[in-house]
C-alpha cells in the first residue's frame, strides 16, 4: 500500500498567507505620505460645500443689489394702488436692510454678499444721510408750530396750554371741531391775541392777522391763508390739512384725494404775491413722497435744513413717519425740532426761521 505523508504544518503555514493576501486587498488606497480617506471623495465634499455658500452669497448680493435699485430709483416706482407713495412714506426705514444683509453675509462668509451690501448702504447715505446729522442752530425772528390737534384728543385744554407755551408766535392747528374750538380759544387767548378759525383749521398769531380767507384745496375747507405782519414786515402763512389716506385690499393705499388737495394747495401757493411763505400742517404724506411734489418742489422743508434726525411725528405713541410738515420759501430755517407728545396722536413740530 502507498502511503502519502501528511504535513501539518505546511497546511498551517499556508492558511495565514492566504488570509494575509484577502486583508491586502481590502484595504482602501491612500496616497503615499496621506493618513486620511480617499481625496476624491473628501474634495467632493468641499466643493460641494463651496458651490452651496457661493450660492448663498450670491442670493443674499442679489437682495442688497435690488434694494439698493428700489432706493435710487423710488421716484420711479409705479404708484398703482399707491404703491409708490407707500414705498416713499417708509423709505428712511429702508436703511434698516444693511444691517440685516450685512449680518447674514458674516453669517454665510461670503465676501461677495459683504462687499454687495456697500451699495445699498451708499445709495441709502446719499438720500437720507443729511437727515440723521444735526444742522439745528441758535437764533432766529419767527418760532412757528404746527400740530393736529387730534378730534378724539380727550385733554385739548392740556394740549393747549402745553401749545401757549411753545415759544411759538405763530400757531397752526388741524382737526379742531365744534367742541374743542371754544377751548382752544379759550385757553390760547392771554398768549395769541390774534387768530382765525375755518372748518377744522385755525392760525393763532402774536402778531396781526390780515387778510385771512379760506383755500378751497377740497371741496369743504381743509387750508386757511393769512398775513402775518411781524415786526420785520408780512409773511404769507398757510395752514392746512390734506386728505386722509386709506388702505384697503379693493383700492390699495388710497392717496387720490390727498393728491388731489395737494396739487390744490399747490397751486394756490404759487400764485402768492408775498416773496416770503410758510406752508404748515398735517399733510398725510412726507416729503419724499412724489406725489406731492407740486407742491414741495416748490418749497424747502424746515426739516431738512435744519433739523436733527428724521422728525417723525406719527403715530406718537411711536413714532415712524414725518406727516407733519414745516415748508418755507424766501425765508431761512435755523433750526427745526418735535415737541412734547400731548392727547393727540401726532407730535407738534416747530421751527425758528430768520426773516
Amino acid at each position: 500500500m502507498l502511503s502519502i505523508p501528511h504535513h501539518p504544518d505546511a497546511a498551517a503555514e499556508a492558511g495565514p498567507a492566504v488570509q494575509g493576501e484577502t486583508a491586502v486587498q481590502e484595504k482602501p488606497t491612500t496616497q503615499a505620505g496621506s493618513d486620511g480617506p480617499s481625496p476624491s471623495r473628501d474634495g467632493g465634499w468641499a466643493r460641494a460645500r463651496r458651490v452651496r455658500v457661493g450660492r448663498r452669497g450670491r442670493l443674499i448680493a442679489a437682495f442688497a443689489w435690488c434694494g439698493a435699485l428700489l432706493m435710487l430709483l423710488h421716484a420711479q416706482v409705479p404708484n398703482g394702488f399707491g404703491l409708490g407713495s407707500l414705498f416713499e412714506t417708509f423709505l428712511p426705514w429702508f436703511g434698516l436692510c444693511v444691517p440685516v444683509l450685512l449680518g447674514l453675509a458674516v453669517v454665510r462668509r461670503s465676501r461677495l454678499a459683504a462687499v454687495a451690501v456697500v451699495v445699498p448702504a451708499l445709495v441709502w447715505a446719499s438720500l437720507l444721510g443729511g437727515a440723521v446729522v444735526d444742522k439745528t442752530a441758535a437764533g432766529g425772528d419767527l418760532i412757528v408750530v404746527t400740530h393736529n390737534v387730534g378730534e378724539a384728543n380727550r385733554e385739548p385744554g392740556g394740549t393747549a396750554r402745553a401749545l401757549a407755551q411753545s415759544g411759538a408766535h405763530v400757531l397752526a392747528l388741524e382737526e379742531l371741531s365744534s367742541k374743542t374750538t371754544p377751548v382752544y380759544e379759550r385757553e390760547l387767548a392771554t398768549r395769541f391775541p390774534y387768530h382765525s378759525v375755518h372748518q377744522g383749521v385755525g392760525v393763532w398769531s402774536v402778531y396781526p392777522l390780515r387778510g385771512v380767507e379760506p383755500v378751497p384745496i377740497m371741496p369743504w375747507t381743509r387750508a386757511v391763508r393769512a398775513t402775518v405782519h411781524t415786526p420785520k414786515g408780512p409773511v404769507a402763512v398757510y395752514a392746512a390739512h390734506l386728505a386722509s389716506v386709506r388702505v384697503s385690499p379693493t383700492s390699495g393705499f388710497a392717496t387720490a384725494r390727498r393728491n388731489e388737495a395737494g396739487r390744490n394747495l399747490a397751486e394756490a401757493v404759487r400764485a402768492e404775491r408775498l416773496p416770503r411763505v410758510v406752508v404748515m400742517g398735517d399733510f398725510n404724506g412726507t416729503g419724499e413722497d412724489t406725489a406731492l411734489r407740486p407742491l414741495t418742489s416748490q418749497l424747502r422743508s424746515a426739516q431738512e435744513e435744519a433739523g436733527a434726525g428724521f422728525g417723525f411725528t406719527w403715530p406718537a405713541s411711536f413714532p415712524l413717519v414725518r406727516i407733519d410738515q414745516i415748508l418755507v420759501k424766501g425765508v431761512s430755517p435755523v433750526s427745526s425740532w418735535s415737541l412734547p407728545s400731548t392727547g393727540s396722536d401726532h407730535l407738534p413740530v416747530a421751527a425758528s426761521l430768520r426773516l
